[in-house]
């Protein structure tokens, strides 16, 4: 049976994105995300923990967000789970980590914690603007030309614009 590896968060960045590039010129983004739960116990009162969990951002999306990311910011990420494993060098035990490596994101809020502002939505896929000057990647196919019996409002594909809600 194949597996299925797929995670969605949402949260705050607890850093500043640190961007790097391969020596074949790959831009590698690392960033920590910090997701708070908050929950009333069976007395009523307010619980809250937080889920720290580091993210890998590989190409334009690692440039992206090294560029309009900041620490505070909001945003939500679609990846897959992997886990690192590697022995340390100075107690000779093995280690390990388990992590995300984003595959899409759309920043969240109002531009806090982001140079600029405005509303991003950044995936793999096109670099098409979506309107207020902001650029937008939509994981869908780029096309060419759109076709001849387009209506207005609709993306090239047919399908509807994507609104800049979370997706649930």
């Amino acid at each position: 049976m194949n597996g299925f590896n797929k995670v969605i968060l949402a949260g705050n960045l607890t850093r500043d994105p640190e961007l790097r590039y391969t020596p074949s010129g790959t831009a590698i983004a690392k960033f920590g995300l910090a997701i708070n739960r908050k929950w009333r116990d069976g007395n009523g009162e307010t619980k809250e923990e937080v889920t720290f969990v580091d993210i890998d951002a590989f190409g334009k999306q690692a440039e992206t967000i090294g560029q309009y990311m900041k620490k505070g910011g909001g945003i939500l990420v679609e990846g897959r789970l992997k886990l690192d494993q590697w022995e340390d060098k100075q107690t000779q035990q093995k280690r390990s980590r388990l992590g995300v490596v984003l595959e899409s994101f759309n920043f969240l809020g109002g531009g806090q914690g982001r140079e600029g502002g405005g509303d991003f939505n950044q995936g793999a896929g096109s670099g098409n603007s979506s309107g207020g000057g902001a650029p937008s990647m939509r994981s869908r196919p780029q096309h060419s030309a759109p076709p001849a019996s387009q209506s207005p409002g609709n993306e090239p594909d047919g399908m509807p614009p994507e609104e800049d809600d979370v997706p649930f």
